[in-house]
């Protein structure tokens, strides 16, 4: 079974400057920014944690591109790859829907891929990362496809088609 790239995700020190970079050299966009993207359950390694962050959400060709910062100096997925204080960005994740989300974690886990971060936005969206680094060099990012999450994809694919690169950042409420 193919399951094809959804997104394709970095870990940068400021979103909106990531995402007008993005765009000044691809023609990506226009990016959805999400500040400080609430959460009901964020869990690092099996610890519950805080997870504070922001997302900048992009059409590039035909996948979606995310930006995304970590606000808080707790572990995380991103300091996984990327520790805090570095200095150090890139390349984080490509983000796939699956069927089962339990299921595919559980799968990744049997064929020696470690949940490295699961969450819960307060839409009732969960989200885990895997830890695909010893293979990929990267996370994989696994969702369930709910109506929100397509819509949203499907409203990111909507706004790029026949754009005319005018007004690329777009603020969303997120709380």
């Amino acid at each position: 079974m193919t399951l094809p790239v959804r997104q394709i995700a970095y870990f940068v020190a400021d979103i909106r400057a990531a995402a007008q970079a993005h765009h000044k050299t691809f023609g990506s966009g226009p990016f959805f920014i999400l500040d400080h993207i609430p959460l009901v359950r964020s869990e690092h390694r099996g610890v519950a944690r805080l997870l504070d962050h922001s997302s900048a959400y992009g059409q590039w060709g035909q996948v979606m591109v995310e930006f995304v910062q970590q606000h808080n100096a707790d572990p995380s997925a991103y300091h996984d790859l990327y520790p805090q204080g570095s200095g150090r960005f890139g390349l984080h994740h490509l983000a796939i829907f699956v069927d089962n989300l339990e299921q595919a974690i559980s799968d990744y886990k049997r064929d020696g891929v470690s949940l490295a971060q699961y969450a819960v936005t307060t839409t009732g969206t969960g989200f885990a990362f895997v830890d695909a680094t010893a293979t990929l060099g990267h996370m994989i990012e696994l969702y369930e496809p709910s109506d929100g999450l397509v819509g949203f994809y499907a409203h990111v694919a909507a706004a790029a088609a026949g754009w005319d690169g005018q007004d690329p950042l777009r603020t969303l409420n997120s709380r």
